[in-house]
């Protein structure tokens, strides 16, 4: 019976049934059990919580209990129970964890959808919620961000997936230990041409072309590159890829410095509706359910706090949650659009977050999972991050993928803050991968990365 199960019903047994844990509690955790109530609130599982380790102390016979419920109903005993111990207070003090070793915090992001849940969470009371007061810092692009956070300005950051990698592993910069506890966003960019280029569709017709990404330790970045090779254009000798930060990106277009991106959104959607662009093809076609974005942090906080740090992770995990709902995106939208946050139209963003949206070329596209939020850090994500870091020359030498995937991308971290937030965490394992059509094995990082006939090993 699961840890968040009624201890004031009569007919369950609050110990271990199959005879193989101390506890109930190690049984639960063995089979996952919690599941069962994903679907309630994070309060009310807390109180489950509390309610189950009191009934177990004052009966430690649960035959005992069962009786007492039987003889007296389950008003008068959560009353008699409530009389003699404070259930009120221990649920509220189960709920706050342990003390919060910073209360005031500097969160930085880049004016993007993917940083929805890190954004999000402060208008709509998540980070509070945790006893948290957030200032989430707009910043102007990714090499900023990182600096800050290596500088300690941010207590923690929004960052491209493949950031905390390259930091962790001294590429860029010097090599500092850094955690992705949780993915912000899965999909949710495209590739966007100049409208002059309608009716070049055709990859192998771009040789020449001048590219944007937003930072070269991005998913873009990687994505684009695997997107040109796979068409037969070298992205080093074919064409230009220059790092122009999300906010000028549509400027760049408009005045003709480059003929597209890969970009994040809701920059590909603003291009659309500036009328300078149009929607070549979505990121999700490449790899449907890649990550983008993460909620980051540096060993050192992660350590030197650890009950601040779960709080946090909480939140965004929580809010996470709330976006991923289609019925919670225009409202989202209508908090994040404003000139503090994304500061885009809120027609702009309501088409991202929604999925119907207007493609540049004349049609309204219907794509409900354009964007998608899943705070999983699965540990294969990292692992192909680190093969493309390898392919196009940005680390040299041998990789100890597993190694450093477990040490960066916190699953575990994320499937309790998952629970602890009412969701389904998934098991452990492998995320299956497969990019434009090419299944990745997170097993074999070596035979995938000679498999390429464009790269730069």
């Amino acid at each position: 019976m699961s840890i968040f199960s009624n201890p004031f019903d009569s007919k369950i047994r609050l110990r271990c049934t199959c005879g193989q844990h101390a506890s109930a509690a190690e049984h639960e955790a063995s089979v996952s059990a919690r599941n069962e109530v994903a679907s309630g609130s994070s309060e009310a599982m807390t109180s489950r919580v509390v309610e189950q380790a009191v009934m177990r102390a004052v009966f430690p016979q649960d035959d005992m209990r069962r009786r007492f419920l039987q003889a007296v109903g389950a008003p008068t005993a959560l009353a008699a129970i409530s009389s003699i111990f404070p259930l009120a207070f221990a649920k509220e003090a189960f709920a706050q964890g342990g003390k919060l070793e910073k209360n005031n915090l500097k969160v930085g992001f880049i004016p993007i959808t993917c940083a929805t849940p890190i954004i999000m969470a402060d208008p709509m009371g998540f980070y509070k919620k945790q006893g948290l007061n957030v200032e989430v810092v707009k910043t102007a692009g990714w090499a900023v961000v990182r600096d800050k956070a290596l500088n300690k300005e941010y207590d923690a950051a929004h960052m491209l997936s493949p950031m905390p990698l390259a930091i962790s592993m001294g590429a860029g910069a010097s090599p500092t230990p850094y955690t992705v506890p949780a993915i912000e966003n899965i999909n949710g960019q495209a590739i966007t041409l100049a409208v002059k280029h309608k009716d070049k569709r055709n990859p192998k017709d771009w040789k020449g072309f001048k590219f944007a990404v937003p930072f070269d330790y991005s998913m873009h970045n990687y994505l684009l590159r695997y997107y040109l090779a796979e068409h037969g254009i070298d992205p080093d000798r074919d064409v230009q890829i220059r790092v122009v930060p999300p906010p000028e990106m549509v400027a760049n277009l408009r005045a003709d410095n480059i003929d597209g991106f890969l970009a994040p959104d809701p920059v590909n959607q603003r291009a659309v509706y500036d009328g300078v662009g149009f929607i070549h093809i979505l990121s999700k076609e490449l790899w449907d359910g890649h990550p983008c974005c993460a909620f980051a942090a540096s060993k050192e906080f992660v350590t030197a706090n650890p009950n601040t740090y779960s709080a946090l992770l909480r939140a965004i995990v929580e809010a996470t949650a709330y976006a991923q709902k289609a019925e919670n995106r225009k409202e989202i939208a209508a908090a994040i659009h404003t000139p503090n946050y994304l500061n885009q139209p809120l027609t702009v963003v309501e088409q991202v977050l929604t999925g119907t949206y207007a493609d540049g070329l004349g049609g309204v596209k219907k794509v409900p999972d354009r964007i998608g939020f899943d705070p999983m850090p699965w540990e294969s994500f990292a692992v192909w991050i680190m093969t493309q870091m390898q392919r196009w020359g940005q680390v040299k030498g041998d990789v100890d993928y597993q190694k450093i995937a477990q040490e960066v991308f916190l699953a575990t971290d994320a499937r309790r803050a998952m629970e602890q937030a009412g969701l389904v965490a998934p098991a452990p394992g492998s995320k299956k991968i497969v990019v434009m059509g090419k299944a990745f094995d997170a097993s074999k990082p070596k035979e995938y990365l000679n498999s390429f006939a464009i790269k730069r090993v």
